[in-house]
C-alpha cells in the first residue's frame, strides 16, 4: 500500500466517523432484539415538524409460511358456528389453527418492550441531532411517536433509528429519509402520489404490492394514503387482532421499504375504522368484541398523527392539500337526508371553508376518503356523491366550485375515474384500488357524461404541480406495473 493510499483511507474513515452518530458504526443486530420488523412511518410533515412512528418487535422478520386464522359466527336459530355469510352475521369470533396463535400465524409480528431513539439531519449537512432514548408503549402495540421540531423547509432529511432493550445495548437500526415542504414563498415543481383500497388477500407481488417499488423509484415529494389502508372486516374481532392487521400489512417488504423513504399523510375510511359503511352508534356483533371506538383509537395509535385527523398542509407557493375525516363525526347512514345530516360535522366544515378561503396557494386539492362527485353505485348510501348525504354534498361541491384551481382526489372506490361535475365544472380523481384483484364495483361499459376517464383496474396515481408559466396541474393514473393509463392536464386559471 502506498503512503498516498494509506492517507486516503484514513481520511475516508475519519469522514465516516464525523458523519455517523457516535457509537453506531460498530453496532449490529443482536440475537435477542428488539427489532424493526414493521419498519417506520413518517407522517404529517410540515415545514418545521415531522412525526416519526416506530414499533419494536420480538423478531427480525414477519412470520411467513404459516396458516391464517379464520372467523366464525353464530346462527341465532341453531346456535351453531358458521363461516361468514353476510355482514349481518352474529357474534364474530376469531379462531387459530391448532398449534398456532396470534404470534405465529401468517403475517404475525409480535411486539417487544424496549427503547428507541432517532438521529436526524438534512442530507446536505454532516451534523446529526438526536432524541433521547424513549420507551415504547405496550398498550399502543409497542410503538412510539417522536415529534421532530425546528426542522428546515424544503430539505431532505436522513433518519437513523436505534432500538435496544431497556438500558441495554443497541440491538437494531433502521435508516430512512423524508422531505419537508418548501416555504410558502418558494415556487417549484411538486410531485406526490396517492393510493387507496389495499386488500391483504389481493397482493400482486411476492413481497406485497407492485405499486410500491414503482412509487419508490419516483423520488416523490410526498405520498397520501386516502383510506382503506387495510380491511378489518373478516378477522379483527378484538383489539389485538386489529393491531395484527397493521403489523402484517406494514411488515410486507414492499410496504416497509417504501414507507422508510417518503413523507406520508394517512386518512382512514370505513374498513380501517371498523367495518364496511360504519358509523358511531351502529348496532352489530359482526365484529365480535372489537368496537367502533376501539377502531378510532387503534388508528391513532398506529399512525404518525399528532392532533386531529382532519388537517391541511402547504407545499410551497403553489400547492395546499386538505385531508378530511369521514367517520368520527358522521350521522347514521340511515338518517333522513337534510341540513342536520352530516359526514364532516360542523366544526370540520367550518375549518375547511375557513382555511381554504385563507389560502393563497395556486392549486388547492381536497383529498377525501370518499367521493364528492362520483358517480357511485345506485345502492350505496355512504358518501357525498350518494343520495343519502346529498344535502351536505351540495354544500361542499358549490363551495369548491367557488374556488379557483381547486380539485378533488378521492379514495374508497375500487376503480379509477376522472369525472367533471356537469353543473359546477369541478373535477374529481378517483385513485382506484392498489391491485388488479381488488379492482371492481363498476361496469367498464357504463361510461356516463361526467366521465373524462374510466378504468376498472388496479394501480396508483400521481399529481404534479408545475409552476412554469401560469402554472399547471397534471394527474396521471397508472396500472400496477407503473405504465401510464391516462393524463389529465390543466393550466392555472
Amino acid at each position: 500500500m502506498s503512503i498516498k493510499t494509506f492517507y486516503i483511507q484514513i481520511a475516508t474513515f475519519l469522514l465516516v466517523l464525523i458523519m455517523t452518530p457516535l457509537g453506531l458504526m460498530s453496532q449490529s443486530e443482536s440475537d435477542q432484539g428488539p427489532y424493526f420488523a414493521t419498519g417506520i412511518r413518517i407522517g404529517d410533515v410540515s415545514q418545521t415538524e415531522a412525526i416519526i412512528w416506530a414499533r419494536l418487535t420480538k423478531n427480525k422478520k414477519r412470520v411467513n409460511d404459516a396458516p391464517l386464522p379464520i372467523s366464525l359466527y353464530t346462527d341465532p336459530a341453531t346456535n351453531k358456528r358458521h363461516l361468514r355469510k353476510t355482514r349481518r352475521d352474529k357474534n364474530g369470533t376469531v379462531y387459530f389453527p391448532q398449534g398456532y396463535d396470534i404470534n405465529t400465524v401468517e403475517g404475525a409480528v409480535p411486539g417487544m418492550k424496549g427503547e428507541l431513539r432517532v438521529h436526524f439531519k438534512p442530507n446536505d449537512t454532516s451534523s446529526w441531532q438526536s432524541t433521547a432514548w424513549e420507551g415504547v408503549d405496550p398498550e399502543a402495540n409497542y410503538s412510539k411517536k417522536f415529534i421532530l421540531d425546528k426542522l428546515l423547509p424544503g430539505k431532505t432529511y436522513e433518519l437513523l433509528l436505534e432500538a435496544r432493550p431497556i438500558n441495554g445495548k443497541t440491538s437494531a437500526q433502521i435508516k430512512g429519509k423524508f422531505k419537508t415542504p418548501p416555504d410558502t414563498n418558494t415556487s417549484r415543481k411538486i410531485v406526490f402520489a396517492a393510493s387507496t383500497c389495499q386488500g391483504y388477500p389481493d397482493q400482486d407481488h411476492p413481497d406485497g404490492y407492485k405499486i410500491y417499488p414503482f412509487l419508490e423509484s419516483l423520488d416523490l415529494d410526498f405520498f397520501v394514503h386516502a383510506g382503506d389502508i387495510l380491511y378489518y372486516d373478516n378477522l379483527a374481532k378484538n383489539k389485538s387482532m386489529a393491531h395484527y392487521h397493521w403489523d402484517r400489512m406494514f411488515s410486507l417488504p414492499t410496504n416497509k421499504s417504501f414507507h422508510t423513504q417518503v413523507t406520508s399523510y394517512f386518512e382512514k375510511d370505513d374498513h380501517d375504522a371498523w367495518f364496511n359503511d360504519c358509523y358511531r352508534g351502529i348496532k352489530s356483533s359482526f365484529m365480535g368484541d372489537f368496537t367502533f371506538d376501539q377502531g378510532l383509537a387503534v388508528f391513532r395509535q398506529e399512525m404518525p398523527i399528532k392532533d386531529k385527523t382532519y388537517r391541511t398542509f402547504r407545499w410551497g407557493k403553489d400547492l395546499q392539500i386538505w385531508l378530511v375525516e369521514g367517520r368520527d363525526y358522521r350521522s347514521p347512514n340511515t338518517q333522513a337526508d337534510g341540513p342536520n345530516k352530516t359526514i364532516w360535522g360542523k366544526e370540520q366544515m367550518d375549518w375547511f371553508k375557513r382555511t381554504v378561503q385563507a389560502s393563497d396557494a395556486t392549486f388547492k386539492i381536497l383529498i377525501s376518503p370518499t367521493p364528492i362527485i362520483g358517480p357511485d353505485r345506485s345502492q350505496k348510501k355512504d358518501n357525498h356523491s350518494n343520495r343519502g348525504f346529498y344535502h351536505e354534498g351540495e354544500i361542499i361541491r358549490k363551495f369548491i366550485a367557488s374556488q379557483p384551481n381547486m380539485y378533488i382526489v378521492c379514495g374508497d372506490r375500487h376503480w379509477q375515474h376522472v369525472t367533471k361535475h356537469q353543473d359546477y365544472g369541478i373535477v374529481e380523481f378517483s385513485i382506484g384500488a392498489n391491485s388488479d384483484d381488488h379492482a371492481s364495483g363498476w361496469d367498464q361499459e357504463d361510461v356516463r357524461p361526467e366521465h373524462l376517464y374510466l378504468n376498472i383496474v388496479g394501480g396508483t396515481m400521481t399529481v404534479t404541480i408545475d409552476p412554469k408559466g401560469k402554472g399547471s396541474i397534471s394527474v396521471v393514473h397508472y396500472d400496477v406495473n407503473g405504465n401510464p393509463l391516462n393524463e389529465f392536464l390543466a393550466d392555472a386559471k
